[in-house]
């Protein structure tokens, strides 16, 4: 079976995406489906280049488990839309860019990573950035839903077992 390659996408890749990364790998690891997977995150824009993800990003999603420290921060390519199978904006902002600089034969991999959490009644997971501890808190949750519902959904669609 050929994996599933994952890009989580927000804008400068210190906050959400490598977040995003970081919960779906653990959700992976906890079902023994890791083998499956290819992830990464990118940023939109190239403000932290090779940057470790936001500290206050990492100490929230370590207190649950999750080590988000040996990733880095890096930008969209255009391979990337060859690459993926999944390319998950964190918003509007970022999904809007992604598609501007996307080839229209991969248009259809672009897609908002909130979709798969519509219960949740929001469609964009909010930059935490210049918020306090909660606004992480708060992005985790939403995130660990969308993962879930992710992961529920290639299930569904048979792309994995």
């Amino acid at each position: 079976m050929e994996k599933i390659k994952v890009l989580f996408v927000c804008m400068g890749n210190i906050c959400r995406s490598p977040t995003a990364e970081g919960v779906f790998a653990k959700l992976l690891r906890e079902h023994a489906l890791e083998e499956h997977f290819i992830l990464d995150s990118a940023g939109t824009h190239a403000y932290h280049l090779g940057e470790a993800p936001d500290l206050r990003a990492q100490k929230a999603a370590l207190e649950r488990g999750i080590e988000l420290g040996h990733l880095r921060a890096r930008k969209v390519a255009l391979e990337d839309f060859e690459e993926f199978d999944f390319l998950l904006a964190m918003d509007c902002e970022n999904y809007s860019a992604l598609m501007d600089i996307c080839p229209d034969k991969h248009k259809e991999k672009i897609g908002y990573f909130l979709d798969y959490a519509s219960h949740l009644g929001e469609r964009e997971v909010p930059d935490p950035y210049f918020g306090g501890k909660h606004g992480f808190e708060r992005v985790l949750d939403m995130i660990e839903h969308a993962s879930a519902g992710f992961l529920k959904t290639l299930r569904e669609t048979g792309h994995i077992p």
